[in-house]
C-alpha cells in the first residue's frame, strides 16, 4: 500500500553533504575487522560492534562482537566469539541478539554468555534484526526477500515476497517495522539490483506495507530514528549517510567509499556512530537534526 505523499519541505543540513562538516568526536581503527553493525545498549551504557572479519557469506568461525564505551575505549575486543560473519545487533531485556548468515544468537549482556542459538535452515542471507517492545525479534533475509520472527523461542516467517524489496535494515518502533529495501531483482552473485530499494514500514498487526520514500532510494542498510520524527539511514554500496523525513524527503549528509554500514544514533548526545566496513574504521560524529 502506498502512503500519501505530504508536500512539505524538510529543512535538514541544507546544501551540506560533506562529512568533514560534522565534528568527529571519536575514531577507532585498532581492532577493527570489517565492522558491520554498531549498536548502543542504553541499559548497560555500552556500544556493541559486530566484526565480520572476512567475507560476508563465509562460515569461517572468526567473527566476533566487541564491547566499547562511548568515549571510544574498547572494554573487550572479542567480547563474544564463535561467530562466522555477524551483522545486525539489537537488545531486549538484557539480551543481545545477533544475526549471523543463517543463525540468530542470543547473548546475556551482563555475563557475555550465550543464551540461545537458532539455526534457520531455509535462510539465504540473514542481515539486520530488530526487537519490539514485546521481545519479538525480526530478522531480514536479503536473498530470499523475507523477514523471519522469533517469538517465544519459535522461528517463523513474518513476511515474504518481492514487495519487501530484499530487505536489509530493520527497526521496530511501536506497531511499525521500518524496513530499508536493498532493491528489486537482486543478483545473489554480485548483490546488484535492477532498481534501488525504498524506505517503508510494515504494520506489525496487518502486515501491510506503507511507503515512506516513493522513489528508489538506495541499497539501504542501517536505520535509526533521529529523535525528532525522522530517520538516519545508510546506503552500503554508495557509501552515503542520509536523513529521511517522516514524509519521505531524502537528504544526503555524508559520503564515503563503499561500505558505510549499520549505524547507531544517540538523540540525546547528538552522536552518530558509523562503521566503515571496508576501511576498518569506526567513527563517531556530532550530528544535530534540524527540522
Amino acid at each position: 500500500m502506498k502512503s500519501i505523499l505530504i508536500l512539505t519541505a524538510c529543512i535538514f543540513f541544507i546544501n551540506n553533504t560533506n562529512a568533514a562538516d560534522y565534528p568527529v568526536r571519536r575514531q577507532i581503527t585498532a581492532g577493527m575487522a570489517n565492522p558491520e553493525s554498531s549498536y548502543y545498549d542504553a541499559e548497560s551504557g555500552f556500544l556493541f560492534l559486530s566484526h565480520v572479519n572476512g567475507p560476508g557469506k563465509e562460515k569461517d568461525g572468526n567473527g566476533y562482537i566487541s564491547k566499547i564505551t562511548l568515549k571510544g575505549k574498547t572494554v573487550k575486543e572479542k567480547w563474544f566469539t564463535g561467530l562466522d560473519a555477524p551483522k545486525g545487533l539489537r537488545s531486549h531485556d538484557g539480551t543481545l541478539w545477533i544475526s549471523d548468515i543463517d543463525t540468530v544468537v542470543a547473548v546475556d549482556i551482563a555475563t557475555g554468555k550465550e543464551v540461545s542459538r537458532h539455526v534457520i535452515k531455509d535462510a539465504g542471507f540473514l542481515n539486520d534484526l530488530a526487537t519490539d517492545s514485546n521481545g519479538v525479534v525480526y530478522i531480514s533475509d536479503m536473498l530470499n526477500s523475507r523477514i523471519y520472527q522469533i517469538k517465544a523461542e519459535q522461528v517463523s516467517i513474518f513476511a515474504e515476497g518481492p514487495h519487501l524489496e530484499h530487505p536489509n535494515g530493520l527497526l521496530a518502533v511501536g506497531n511499525k517495522l521500518y524496513c530499508g529495501g536493498w532493491g528489486t531483482d537482486l543478483d545473489p552473485a554480485t548483490f546488484t539490483t535492477k532498481e534501488l530499494g525504498r524506505f517503508f514500514y510494515i504494520d506489525i498487526e496487518t502486515k501491510e506495507k506503507h511507503l515512506i520514500t516513493e522513489k528508489p532510494t538506495g541499497h539501504l542498510d542501517g536505520i535509526e530514528i533521529d529523535g525528532k520524527g525522522g530517520f538516519f539511514l545508510t546506503d552500503w554500496i554508495a557509501g552515503t549517510v542520509m536523513h529521511i523525513c517522516s514524509h519521505g524527503n531524502v537528504t544526503e549528509i555524508m559520503k564515503y567509499e563503499k561500505g558505510s554500514a549499520d549505524l547507531a544514533y544517540l538523540p540525546r548526545k547528538k552522536l552518530l556512530i558509523l562503521p566503515h566496513m571496508n576501511d576498518n574504521t569506526l567513527t563517531a560524529f556530532r550530528v544535530v537534526p534540524k527540522h
